[in-house]
Formats: structure tokens, C-alpha cells, sequence
């Protein structure tokens, strides 16, 4: 069976981190779709990188993935947080207690107005957690509490990325993928 990971996008998301969390996955043989919340595929990163998804969102809403994962980046993040059909399928991935994931401003805007942390232990970009309530901020570059996973910045985003992969299809397969990137034990 193909595991499959979702990465929701919008003008303005983290470039590095939206890039690592689809070429990590990639690697680890993960069936990654990226999709587009606004009606057309191309989007441009916070620095400007021109990037197209794989989709639009509505198109894949019906699905199910094993993996649900928001960048960060702003205004990006914003743009995700306030997306009620985005929102509606990442609370529906967390009851099911399927994996989802956020990296920097992604979880205290997205995830905490998704209502999706409550009494979670989690991490974002420092300088947003303040703006927490409800759960635990952890001040470590990534944190995995059940189903849940978060993760700082663009400084950790391919330790983010490879948690993912091990959260997804296990140590070995973070290990294979790792080592091929010359990343150091």
C-alpha cells in the first residue's frame, strides 16, 4: 500500500521549508501531493520562488493521506489558517488519528485556529508562541505528541522533514534517506 502525504500550499509559505518537507518525502518513496489552496497550481514562496503543485486543494479534499503537513511562511500561513476547507480536513485527519504536521508559524496560526492542539505538547517559531493557548510550547526544534508533529523553522525543517519519514515509514527508511543526503547521525 502507498503511503501518501498532503502538503497544503499558498502564496507566500516558507521556501525552504515547503521544498525540504516535498524532496525529503520524495526520497523516502512517499507519494507526496502538493496542493494549491487558491484555483490554479502555481504559487510563489515568501523569497519568491516560483513553485507548481501537483493540484488544487478542492480536488483532493475527498481523499485520504496518511500525512497532512503545513509550511510555514508568511503571509502564507495566514492564508492556510483562514482556509475553512483546509481547516475542516485537518480535524478530520487529527480525529482520525492520522499523522499531521506544521513547521514554524504554521502551527500556532493554522493548527491552533484549526482547534487541534488542545492539550498538546507542540513547538513553532519562538516568536509565535505567545500567541498559544491551550497546549504546551516545547522550545526544541521538533516535537511529536500522538499524531501530532511541529517543528520551528527553516533551520529544522529537514530534521521536520526526516521525523516525518520516520513517523511515516520507520527508523530504516529515515536512516537510508539521511544517509544519502549525507546528513550526520
Amino acid at each position: 500500500m502507498t503511503t501518501r502525504a498532503l502538503i497544503a500550499v499558498a502564496d507566500g509559505v516558507e521556501d525552504i521549508e515547503t521544498v525540504t518537507l516535498i524532496d525529503v518525502l520524495r526520497r523516502a518513496e512517499v507519494e507526496v501531493v502538493v496542493a494549491c489552496i487558491e484555483n490554479r497550481r502555481m504559487f510563489t514562496c515568501a523569497r519568491g520562488t516560483r513553485v507548481t503543485a501537483d493540484t488544487m486543494l478542492v480536488d483532493v479534499l475527498a481523499q485520504d493521506f496518511d500525512l497532512i503537513v503545513l509550511p510555514g511562511g508568511m503571509p502564507g500561513v495566514q492564508a492556510l489558517a483562514d482556509h475553512a476547507p483546509l481547516a475542516a480536513k485537518v480535524r478530520e485527519q487529527a480525529a482520525a488519528g492520522r499523522l499531521f504536521a506544521a513547521i514554524c508559524a504554521a502551527p500556532a496560526l493554522a493548527l491552533q485556529g484549526y482547534g487541534v492542539l488542545k492539550q498538546r505538547r507542540m513547538t513553532c517559531y519562538p516568536a509565535f508562541s505567545e500567541r498559544l493557548s491551550g497546549c504546551t510550547f516545547v522550545d526544541q526544534p521538533v516535537v511529536v505528541d500522538g499524531n501530532c508533529i511541529t517543528s520551528q523553522g527553516p533551520a529544522t525543517a529537514l530534521e521536520f522533514a526526516l521525523t516525518l519519514v520516520e513517523q511515516l515509514v520507520g527508523k530504516a527508511v529515515r536512516k537510508s534517506v539521511a544517509e544519502a543526503m549525507l546528513v550526520p547521525a
